[in-house]
């Protein structure tokens, strides 16, 4: 047995009922009795689903009974980038998502959504099926057609649902920013695409306070020249401008039943467009199909998080993250979905579980960092709230430390089945995550997804277990991206994914693979900590320096220096009430060098008046890195993709104050002196 399996510590184990139950049990009972494939655990079937990818997703196209037309060719090329699946298949995303108006109760709830006045209000199948149609009817008579960009400007409320739907309906290809996305980030995505239609709030309320957009929207209109028609959401109750459609007439059409047409559309027909974060140039465009979407998000929905009809699916996101279209996807699976407009710290940090419960929610999705500031802060949310339908909690966004699982088998449930998962916005899904036949151990995540051939690999390529590696995709996946928006002969898309390992998909995470296949991710391999040889992601160093309690954020870095040195600064934020004096210091040296790696004890620990982060939530490590290098800030970032430019200049001035400094032991050194070369500091005892 292996040092990792010793040292596994088992937290969660579903009863027999739960896995008797669970559609992914079901499922491998089908694969036996109609296609002779025995896979008598998910270890078998992951196994199966990745060494026969036409015979898996094919057989997924049954079991959830979609009507692809010809589908005879599952894979046509397995080459990636390029992997053409279905070539032959018709359909839509919206008619998949739809259809349970038809095969289920047309009065249930599709949607639950909630802003910070926290009181639940319902929209059922049949009304968002009617809003569906009312809206798509007046896209197509403002004259969009299949291909044609809608952009919304919206946040997590039904609008967006519903203006999602309506747009592939008729095929056209719907992009979306988060109204906390300013002009200049927005116009960034946006004018890339060349939309035909803008769909624009004009305000949203967060943290107890309303923030108008008016001015913003004004600017978009301006800067994006090929939008013919706008169409305005008057959450704040302004005036609709001049010359602009008031959404009440667009959803206020009174069609009949069937007044809904559905484009029936190629698989590779594109769905929506998603952005990266854009923070050292202009954020990717990345564009996914119809066909790629509804069977990754499917088999996601039922399958890896057991989603079902009679589910309550909650994750905390916005429009600009990439969640907020896997949570949409819940109501390809029949779940009901739960929609919240709001800060997730107001009016207090128990937020999320106040939607939780007054929601009913089953199924809750909410960030990493959401769980560790609610240990943080001491909350018991089990005696608090009344979480008595919750059965699963999943995180996402960044790795949840192993205090974070313990702290929600204590504080949440000890019966439940915490799935963390990780992948991109570049699939919309998640490579590695949970499975409800399960047990889940301590800081890890439970398996590789179906589907996602999932390896790491060492610099040399090779296959590694219980080691570090780079997170490769060995096998295409059907949601991968058609391509990136004006990306000529595929240059960027290539780039981003396939220049160190040709022909496999390279995401740019540190992960372990242990031999019970379970995973744990430790962080962006582009940002390694590289000391001595020995590799570790920031994840590792976040997580033991932020159970401090002193210690409200933190960003670490690493920095080659020219000279063959190697610089490993902490940047510290202290917690409310504290500052960064020499005890504390000390802390954090120590818990380091316990608790991480004694090689890994930074060179320099730096109050900081905060950590820098993407638009949708996650700290900013390369930029920085650029900044400390000396790079200019307008050179190391995409300003429109940072949440706070103040605090990132503060880190540019530390770049500029070490390049001083080094310009001055420079010119005081003596000429005929030969410079005494930096080496990486010895092992810290």
């Amino acid at each position: 047995m292996t040092e990792s399996s010793e040292r596994a510590e088992l937290l969660w184990q579903p009863s027999a009922e739960r896995v008797a139950a669970a559609a992914v049990t079901r499922y491998r009972a089908w694969l036996a009795a109609e296609r002779g494939v025995h896979a008598e655990d998910y270890a078998r079937l992951w196994e199966w689903s990745t060494t026969e990818p036409e015979a898996f997703w094919a057989s997924l196209c049954d079991w959830f009974d979609l009507d692809l037309g010809d589908r005879e060719v599952v894979l046509a090329d397995r080459t990636m980038p390029g992997a053409r699946w279905f070539p032959n298949a018709r359909l839509n995303y919206a008619r998949q998502a739809l259809r349970h108006t038809e095969d289920g109760d047309p009065e249930r709830p599709a949607i639950v959504h909630l802003d910070e006045e926290l009181i639940p209000r319902e929209i059922s199948w049949a009304e968002l099926r009617r809003q569906v149609a009312s809206c798509a009817a007046t896209l197509r008579e403002l004259g969009v057609r299949p291909g044609d960009r809608v952009a919304a400007y919206v946040p997590n409320t039904p609008h967006a649902v519903i203006g999602l739907l309506a747009c592939a309906s008729i095929g056209a290809v719907w992009s979306a920013c988060a109204p906390d996305f300013g002009a200049r980030s927005v116009l960034d995505r946006f004018q890339q695409i060349e939309p035909v239609v803008l769909l624009a709030v004009d305000g949203y309320r967060y943290g107890g306070k309303e923030v108008r957009r008016a001015d913003v929207v004004a600017e978009l209109r301006e800067g994006l020249p090929t939008v013919r028609h706008v169409l305005h959401v008057p959450l704040l109750d302004e005036p609709t401008p001049d010359g602009v459609l008031p959404w009440a007439e667009v959803i206020g059409r009174d069609l009949p039943a069937d007044g809904l047409d559905f484009e029936s559309v190629g698989f590779d027909h594109p769905l929506w467009i998603l952005y990266s974060s854009g923070t050292t140039g202009l954020p990717k465009a990345i564009v996914q199909g119809h066909g790629g979407i509804v069977l990754e998000h499917l088999k996601e929905a039922a399958l890896q998080l057991d989603l079902g009809p009679n589910d309550r699916f909650f994750w905390y996101t916005s429009t600009g993250w990439m969640m907020w279209n896997m949570l949409v996807g819940g109501l390809l699976a029949g779940t009901t979905i739960v929609l919240y407009d709001g800060s997730p710290g107001y009016p207090g940090p128990e937020a999320q579980w106040t939607v939780v419960e007054r929601a009913g929610v089953t199924w809750f999705g909410t960030s990493a960092a959401y769980v560790m500031a609610c240990r943080k802060k001491g909350l018991t949310p089990r005696v608090s709230h009344d979480l008595s339908r919750v059965r699963a909690l999943g995180t996402t966004g960044s790795p949840l430390p192993p205090d974070g699982f313990r702290w929600v088998y204590d504080a949440v449930g000890a019966d439940m089945w915490l799935a963390s998962v990780s992948g991109g916005t570049d699939v919309c899904s998640a490579f590695v995550g949970g499975s409800p036949d399960l047990p889940v151990y301590l800081g890890e995540i439970q398996c590789r997804a179906l589907g996602c051939a999932v390896e790491a690999w060492d610099e040399q390529g090779r296959p590694v277990v219980d080691e570090v590696g780079e997170l490769v995709i060995t096998q295409p996946m059907p949601s991968m991206p058609i391509h990136f928006w004006n990306d000529p002969g595929d240059a960027r898309y290539r780039a981003s994914y396939f220049d160190t390992y040709p022909g496999v998909w390279r995401h740019g995470d540190w992960i372990t693979l242990t031999e019970r296949g379970t995973v744990v991710v430790h962080g962006r391999s582009d940002s390694t900590l590289n000391r001595q040889g020995v590799r570790m992601g920031s994840s590792d160093i976040y997580e033991a320096v932020e159970r401090l309690p002193e210690v409200r954020e933190s960003l670490v870095v690493g920095l080659e220096l020219p000279d063959g040195g190697y610089w490993m600064p902490l940047f510290v934020v202290p917690a409310p009430g504290h500052t960064l004096d020499e005890a504390l210091q000390a802390r954090i040296r120590a818990v380091i060098r316990e608790e991480v790696s004694p090689r890994h004890v930074p060179d320099e620990i730096i109050a900081a008046p905060g950590v820098p982060h993407t638009l949708t939530g996650k700290r900013i490590e390369i930029p920085v890195k650029k900044l400390l290098q000396g790079r200019a800030l307008e050179d190391a970032v995409n300003p429109g993709s940072v949440d706070d430019l103040d605090v990132l200049r503060f880190y540019a001035e530390v770049g500029r104050s070490r390049a001083r400094a080094q310009e001055s032991r420079q010119a005081d050194k003596p000429a005929d002196k030969p410079e005494d070369k930096p080496v990486d500091k010895p092992l810290d005892k």
